[in-house]
């Protein structure tokens, strides 16, 4: 009995000590083991909001994490828009989209260092373009010919590529050119040229989103290539 209770006198701090070596590798293990969730990436939904001038529009920030789930963020986010004449944005989580002029802004959404974009476009209040001059002669090498496409009843009065527009070139290629610019009455306009190796003929119409999710397209002027 004596030598059992010597031998159990050993071993018990053996075992203690034995004992405490696993719960501090444990320990470390499970440290080592269990990652925090961080936020991997940022979305805004919706991802191309459309509002119209004067109208709101909700959006949300949706953060991907590193264990690949899902979820709206819904406190912590700084909202912006690079171009606040023609949208502002609001909020801490969900947040609010203004349309303020018609054209696009960037809007981006921020939170714990992680940032995602979308482009919003701001609907002015179109119900028809026409496109002036109708017919025109352009000289391969001579000056450009500015051609407006007033909107009805406005906002914008004149729609360009600039604000919101969609410029329609047929035949499609690198000859036939147009930058924004203005026309002789200093209205915005689509400055168009040719050069070496354009078509005989061009048309030219401008698109533009209806406040109703459509699309609304100019009458076609057509160019005669010199």
């Amino acid at each position: 009995m004596a030598t059992e209770r010597k031998l159990l006198g050993k071993r018990l701090p053996l075992t203690i000590a034995f004992t405490i070596v696993l719960v501090f590798a444990f320990g470390v293990s499970c440290k080592g083991f269990f990652q925090p969730n961080t936020l991997s990436s940022i979305a805004i939904q919706p991802s191309d909001p459309q509002v119209n001038v004067g109208h709101t529009l909700a959006l949300q920030a949706w953060g991907t994490y590193s264990d690949n789930t899902r979820a709206e963020i819904t406190s912590g986010v700084g909202w912006s828009s690079d171009t606040t004449d023609v949208a502002t944005v609001d909020g801490t989580g969900s947040a609010t989209l203004t349309g303020v002029s018609p054209g696009s802004a960037t809007i981006t959404a921020s939170a714990q260092g992680i940032s995602g974009t979308a482009s919003a476009t701001v609907v002015g209040n179109v119900t028809q373009i026409t496109v002036s001059p109708t017919t025109a002669s352009l000289t391969i090498g001579g000056s450009g010919q500015a051609f407006t496409f007033a909107a009805t009843p406005g906002p914008p009065s004149y729609i360009t590529a600039d604000n919101g527009g969609s410029l329609n070139i047929n035949p499609t290629d690198s000859f036939f050119t147009c930058v924004v610019g203005v026309d002789g009455s200093n209205n915005p306009a689509e400055v168009c040229s040719v050069s070496q190796g354009a078509a005989p003929q061009y048309t030219l119409s401008m698109s533009y989103p209806s406040q109703n999710g459509g699309t609304i397209t100019s009458n076609t002027a057509t160019i005669t290539v010199h």
